[in-house]
């Protein structure tokens, strides 16, 4: 299963696709759910909006999930939000069935970082001083721009 969506996330049925695929030889099943923080880079965050090329972004999450059965044999279940989120909102989830822990903890980690680092899904931090496009936080600090420029 690989979505993009634009309402909540479908945890429940990504979790299941993923263990759904191993039958009963599932005996861990690793599910991530990224949410959104009240806080980056010492601002606070008011809300994110994700926006993205859906086929080109669905076909590099189709890549990664093919990726983990490649590298690890097991079935990996992908799906992302888009449009503007709230603070605690789910924004991504990622889940790997696996007959053991270890293998899903770690094709499930494997899988997250791909996703931030190959999709095409862009983000937009609005804070209370300002707004930015997310490309590497660990890079630099963030450009500013007003927030009565929204």
């Amino acid at each position: 299963m690989i979505t993009i969506v634009e309402t909540e996330l479908p945890i429940e049925a990504v979790t299941r696709a993923a263990a759904s695929s191993l039958g009963g030889a599932a005996g861990g099943l690793v599910t991530f759910v990224g949410t959104v923080r009240d806080n980056s880079q010492g601002r606070t965050i008011e809300y994110l909006e994700y926006s993205a090329y859906k086929p080109m972004a669905e076909a590099e999450m189709r890549r990664i999930a093919d990726e983990v059965r490649t590298r690890w044999g097991l079935p990996c279940a992908i799906s992302h939000r888009l449009g503007r989120l709230r603070i605690g909102e789910a924004s991504i989830v990622v889940a790997v069935a696996a007959p053991h822990r270890k293998e899903a903890f770690d094709a499930c980690h494997w899988a997250v970082d791909e996703v931030k680092a190959r999709v095409p899904i862009w983000k937009k931090e609005v804070a209370t001083d300002g707004y930015w496009w997310v490309e590497d936080p660990l890079a630099a600090p963030p450009r500013v721009a007003q927030a009565s420029s929204l």
